[in-house]
């Protein structure tokens, strides 16, 4: 099958999230990065392209210049990526989609829930894939969970308990640095620090393992370190459309947790556990019986869990290949291939819409408001 044209914006050297994605796009030769405009430094950022096999006239010094040099080329590209700073989202994915361009845009969407409706509008009328790299919903055992749900095997989802809770930013000493504050700072971060970098993971998770939606939420909101504008720990109560209860902590201060994501969720005849650390496993408990540990790789598990697995039991996939996976369904998608489960512009719009009503909430001390997005409700 013919590889796909892929260019990325942003994720440049020294990037945390560039080399997942570069890893993860080319990883089973659906794409091969034709383009980019990878650093905010233009020079640097050409050179570090070329590096990569990018030929010299496709590698950019900035996005503009790549969208006007791409959007009349004529080996056009297939899909954008964009893994810029927060603050950029929103323009850079509506530019590329209005020329035509499917996209993958990192999380959060945007920076405001209006922009949020903005990208959904622009994505159904461009008809493209806008597509959003909530990339843990893609590792294979969560696939697995979501389809037992589903199926009913744990009967009707009535509790979700979450984390995304880690100690990284825990230093008082280190808040200066240029790589951790500017999470707290509403200049680049928006209107929330923590919930919105590492807590809306948390949130689709919830959504998308039980297949139901946020309807409101409750929030508290702390900064603990002086120095930070926005909250460095949150805790998030909040019921779904189908009546299921929730709740929520993601810290940045949690010291002595290093990634700290992991799920819970009960329903009326069993309950189901998995975490980012150990992603092989869930852990798997019918009502009066015996928790049993579900491997990635064995027999037995659904279709979903099955194709998304790439190496044999036993033997762990990490992140890079849960990115792998998003893209898998986006080569699959742009083909002309239906998959259920790819994140998509309304999974974006929904979280913003969570972000801003749990910001909200908190300085209402926890007051239970909305979380739908207005063109949800």
């Amino acid at each position: 099958m013919t590889r796909l044209n892929w260019g990325m914006i942003g994720g440049g050297e020294g990037s945390q999230i560039g080399p997942a994605h570069r890893l993860g796009a080319q990883a089973d030769g659906n794409f091969v990065l034709a383009a980019g405009a990878l650093d905010v430094d233009a020079e640097k950022g050409r050179v570090y392209a070329q590096s990569l096999g990018v030929i010299a006239d496709r590698a950019y010094a900035n996005w503009q210049d790549m969208l006007e040099g791409e959007k009349n080329h004529p080996d056009r590209l297939d899909l954008i990526t964009v893994a810029t700073p927060n603050s950029t989202h929103f323009e850079i994915t509506k530019a590329f989609l209005e020329a035509g361009f499917n996209v993958l845009c990192e999380k959060p969407m945007t920076m405001t829930v209006d922009q949020g409706e903005e990208i959904v509008r622009v994505a159904k009328a461009s008809g493209k894939i806008c597509a959003v790299n909530y990339c843990y919903s893609a590792y294979p055992m969560v696939r697995q969970m979501r389809q037992m749900v589903a199926d009913g095997e744990i009967g009707k989802v009535r509790l979700i308990v979450t984390n995304f809770s880690h100690g990284h930013h825990g230093d008082a000493t280190d808040a200066d640095n240029p790589r951790v504050r500017w999470r707290y700072d509403p200049a680049m971060a928006g209107v929330s620090g923590q919930f919105a970098d590492c807590g809306i993971h948390a949130l689709h998770m919830a959504s998308f393992i039980a297949g139901d939606e946020v309807r409101s939420l409750s929030a508290d909101f702390a900064s603990t370190i002086d120095s930070r504008v926005l909250e460095d720990d949150a805790m998030v109560n909040f019921r779904m459309e189908g009546g299921t209860v929730g709740r929520l902590w993601s810290s940045s201060v949690a010291i002595g947790r290093q990634h700290g994501f992991d799920i819970q969720v009960f329903g009326e005849t069993g309950g189901m556990r998995w975490a980012s650390e150990q992603p092989n496993q869930v852990f798997y408990t019918p009502v009066g019986g015996r928790t049993q540990i579900m491997e990635k790789g064995e027999s037995g598990l659904s279709d979903e869990a099955t194709r998304l697995s790439r190496v044999a039991i036993a033997h762990p996939e990490g992140f890079p290949l849960a990115v792998a996976n998003i893209y898998v369904d986006l080569a699959a998608a742009i083909r002309g291939e239906q998959r259920d489960g790819l994140p998509l512009a309304e999974d974006g719009l929904r979280s913003m819409a969570a972000v801003y009503a749990a910001v909200d909430s908190a300085v209402q001390d926890g007051k239970w408001v909305d979380a739908r997005p207005p063109s949800f409700r």
